[in-house]
């Protein structure tokens, strides 16, 4: 992974790489409470005179490879199919809006509608590129929106340069991407890479190559690693 523009050479730098989907809604939380966990690493650190760089960056994982392309639904129609009935599926979601509402979160999981995410993790991707006008967390978060809160098709081309146009890319040019074959092969490649990695459920947070944090843990526990971690990477500089 490429560090950050904008961060020393010479300065110790952890890299976090972030496994996730856009209709995860343990990933949309996770991301939440992560971030709540790296400032309280950060302050930690601070206090403590140690000096280093954190490096995020998301990477690709589809729930559901076997969605249509194009084709969209109701999330609790694909929640009964996979979770045994309408009842369980909604009590599921009810769960994850109570869970979310606590870090922040507006879900709406009666608009959500459940499609392929192909197409938008490779606009993420395209937002980590050297010359994309805004940072990948900024992408990240608007199709996360996109999908639990605004109850849009984050597998409509259309909907995906929407998002994008609003926070500063040219939707022209967005559009122009997903009409060609760039970044599909980047984009396979790192979902094969989350396989061979034995990543197998998401949110998954790999640190430096060595940690994996499962699931959305609570910041404390981010918090504590990433601590950990960044003393480490300071002693061995």
């Amino acid at each position: 992974m490429t560090v950050h523009e904008g961060i020393p050479a010479d300065r110790p730098t952890i890299t976090i790489e972030v496994w996730s989907d856009v209709v995860c809604p343990w990933c949309y939380i996770g991301k939440r409470r992560f971030a709540a966990g790296l400032d309280l690493a950060r302050q930690d650190l601070e206090a403590e005179g140690v000096d280093v760089a954190f490096d995020v960056s998301y990477h690709p994982y589809q729930l559901d490879p076997t969605a249509s392309p194009g084709v969209s639904g109701p999330v609790v129609e694909a929640y009964a199919k996979k979770f045994g009935g309408v009842e369980r599926a909604e009590a599921i979601l009810a769960n994850v809006t109570a869970t979310a509402e606590g870090v922040g979160l507006d879900f709406h999981m009666d608009k959500a509608l459940r499609a392929n995410t192909l197409l938008a993790h490779r606009v993420i991707w395209l937002a980590a590129q050297p010359d994309s006008p805004i940072p990948q967390d900024a992408m990240k978060e608007r199709l996360l929106r996109a999908y639990f809160t605004d109850g849009l098709d984050i597998g409509d081309p259309d909907v995906l340069a929407d998002c994008a146009a609003e926070i500063g890319f040219e939707r022209d040019d967005v559009m122009a991407f997903l009409r060609s074959d760039r970044g599909i092969a980047e984009v396979r490649d790192e979902l094969d890479r989350a396989h061979d990695s034995g990543i197998t459920a998401v949110p998954t947070y790999v640190i430096d190559g060595q940690w994996a944090i499962p699931g959305a843990q609570e910041p404390e526990t981010f918090a504590k690693v990433l601590h950990k971690m960044a003393a480490n990477a300071v002693g061995a500089s």
